[in-house]
């Protein structure tokens, strides 16, 4: 009776164990698969996760597997605990590309390398465009509506300061969450730092007494050709003006003193019309930038072409002709202006910029 019991108690202890062992062969075989099976469906390049500040892999697990990235939670939380990456994974926004696995999953969470948005400053924007723009950007968090520009500028920690200008155009990529505060203080860290170095190495004898001069005629030039090439010419002119006391009379610093008031057609009675942007009216340089000048405009300025011309005309092309006279910038006028054929015109004896 004993042995019979013994027998079916080894018998009981074997079946037993072979069912284990069915059991963590299948489970085996299932977690191999796991480990080897892509997380990004099929025909999608890249799958975009966020993880969460303080979510737990444990947490991560699961809502992947409510989600149907993954089939069981329990491989991925095991998996990362194995390989001591449980407590390292880093919150943030990840793209996670095609053909990735659990374990590549794991690396870029705890790599950190979160998923970058992109943002261009167009050279030539208004402060007041760039604000606009910002607006739309993509993963910026705003806290800055409602706050008018002094209130931004005492925000950035530089109070008082006008915030035409003061900030870099170029492209910036940032993580999701960003704040728009903390974009616009990069852009402004990199403007200054900009001025500072080009203020450094600029052409001896120019008539600018400081880096923020030098900044708005940057922003001038900026606006008055989209041609790189003629940058520098274009600086020359405004340069040989200011030094022979000439008033700049450049038709954009006239249409931002006019503002919202400005419709899309510059008449003659705006160019007569008194602000403090009017270089019609007025002489010397415009009080403050009157946009966003790029770093090829900047360069330009402490940089200009040596040349003797004083006058300038758009030429209808997106280029420009350079007088040295008066006479042969009137001769230009009618030329790419007047479509060959003399009509009765004033000219400053001054000269008057396109």
């Amino acid at each position: 009776m004993v042995i019979r019991k013994r027998r079916w108690l080894l018998g009981s202890v074997g079946t037993v164990v072979a069912v284990l062992a069915v059991f963590v062969s299948l489970q085996w075989r299932d977690y191999q698969r796991f480990l080897a099976r892509p997380l990004v469906p099929a025909g999608e390049e890249s799958m975009i996760l966020e993880l969460e500040s303080g979510e737990s892999i444990r947490h991560l697990a699961r809502r992947l597997e409510r989600e149907g990235v993954i089939e069981r939670a329990l491989w991925l939380e095991l998996l990362a605990r194995m390989e001591g990456q449980a407590e390292r994974i880093r919150a943030g926004e990840y793209e996670i590309p095609a053909r990735a696995t659990p374990a590549d999953l794991l690396k870029i969470l705890v790599g950190g390398r979160v998923r970058q948005y992109a943002f261009t400053i167009v050279e030539g924007w208004t402060f007041r465009e760039l604000r606009q723009a910002l607006a739309d950007a993509p993963g910026l968090t705003m806290t800055l509506e409602g706050v008018d520009d002094e209130g931004v500028m005492e925000r950035l920690g530089h109070p008082g300061e006008h915030p035409e200008g003061r900030f870099l155009p170029e492209t910036y990529h940032y993580p999701k969450g960003t704040t728009d505060l903390r974009f616009l203080e990069r852009a402004y860290d990199q403007m200054a730092a900009l001025m500072a170095r080009e203020w450094e190495g600029r052409n001896a004898d120019l008539p600018l007494r400081s880096p923020y001069e030098a900044l708005i005629l940057a922003s001038i030039v900026e606006r008055e050709t989209a041609v790189p090439a003629e940058r520098p010419l274009i600086a020359g002119v405004f340069v040989n003006r200011l030094r022979r006391g000439m008033r700049l009379q450049t038709d954009p610093t006239v249409i931002y003193g006019l503002g919202e008031a400005f419709d899309g057609n510059l008449r003659s009675r705006d160019l007569r019309r008194d602000t403090p942007y009017n270089t019609y009216t007025r002489k010397g340089l415009p009080p403050t930038p009157i946009a966003l000048p790029g770093a090829g405009a900047i360069h330009a300025a402490l940089h200009p072409a040596e040349t003797d011309a004083l006058y300038f005309v758009a030429k209808g092309d997106g280029t420009h002709h350079f007088s040295a006279t008066l006479k042969e910038h009137n001769r230009a006028v009618i030329r790419y202006q007047l479509g060959g054929r003399a009509r009765p015109f004033s000219s400053n004896p001054e000269g008057k910029s396109p």
